[in-house]
């Protein structure tokens, strides 16, 4: 039997959640289970399914979007359904592999939970994997700053999930996740080797945005669509402006124009707004608190009239 496993790609939630289901697989199955192959996805206009991604005998999905091709499904995304049709699969299902809680801190943490509690299986040395993932992507960090510093491992392993154009690497730190520690992983030479010029250039990179950011009543705007910076911690703007409530952030890389868009988790004024309905008006999407729209990579005017009307939006009560 094989098994392909299709993950968030570029996340440590999306990375730890397939790590997890992974394990869980493997001990399930046994011997009946011949191989697994993880594949990334990414969120994009129209399918963001390859059309070859269910040729396996099993195909699971983990911290993505559902669809009524697969055989088992986890995720915590508002915006998990691209179309009514597939929440209405989604329901009618009765396989017992197909579960949802956009409530999830994290798809991780959720997935824990399910297992536990359907399947009574457990993976008590990994309660460091699913606690972080937990915190990083509900950003339930103690401080903007910790955000940003990146000192602890599963920040750092974060960082580099982000940031590598290395195809192996989220690979190998699955396959690592499902036994090891954290700190064991990111003091690994494969991991803090490339780590160390990323985090170099996150250093540089809050200087880009304090350059390029824009207040008002509340909402941090900062287009680097012409800058050579592909993607900044998110949480450098809070930081920056620990009194704003919002940021709309614009970037551009080989494959994608994208707004992200997100919510001070430390902000005093409460959040107002459902960012993943703002997000999905222009075919994006994802939580309450944080999301994103992408487009194609010679779309920069069309992500910033979004961007404008997005930030437009935020500022509204």
């Amino acid at each position: 039997m094989q098994l392909e496993l299709l993950y968030h790609g570029n996340c440590f939630d999306g990375c730890a959640s397939a790590a997890l289901f992974a394990r869980f697989f493997r001990e399930r199955e046994g011997t009946r289970l011949s191989e697994i192959s993880f594949r990334p996805l990414h969120h994009q206009q129209g399918d963001p399914f390859p059309k070859d991604a269910f040729a396996a005998d099993v195909t699971a999905c983990v911290d993505f979007r559902f669809s009524p091709r697969l055989h088992w499904w986890f995720d915590h995304h508002a915006s998990a359904f691209p179309a009514p049709e597939d929440r209405a699969a989604f329901e009618r299902d009765t396989s017992g592999q197909k579960f949802w809680d956009p409530t999830a801190p994290s798809c991780t943490g959720f997935i824990a939970r399910t297992l536990a509690d359907r399947f009574a299986w457990r993976a008590d040395d990994l309660a460091e994997l699913v606690a972080w993932a937990d915190v990083i992507d509900a950003a339930r960090f103690d401080s903007a700053q910790t955000a940003v510093r990146l000192e602890q491992p599963a920040l750092k392993i974060m960082t580099l999930l982000e940031a590598t154009k290395d195809p192996s690497v989220p690979t190998r730190l699955i396959e690592a996740m499902q036994h090891r520690s954290l700190s064991e992983i990111a003091a690994e030479p494969w991991v803090s080797g490339p780590l160390g010029p990323i985090l170099e250039r996150h250093r540089s990179n809050i200087d880009v945005v304090r350059r390029h950011a824009r207040v008002s009543d509340g909402v941090v705007e900062v287009d680097l669509g012409d800058t050579a910076v592909e993607g900044a911690n998110k949480f450098i703007a809070y930081d920056l402006f620990p009194d704003a409530r919002y940021t709309v952030v614009v970037t551009k890389d080989a494959k994608k124009t994208k707004i992200s868009v997100g919510s001070n988790p430390w902000a005093r004024e409460k959040r107002t707004h459902d960012i993943s309905k703002l997000c999905e008006r222009y075919g994006g999407g994802g939580h309450p608190v944080v999301g994103a729209v992408s487009l194609g990579p010679d779309q920069l005017a069309e992500a910033r009239r979004i961007a404008r009307e997005i930030a437009g939006a935020l500022r509204t009560p």
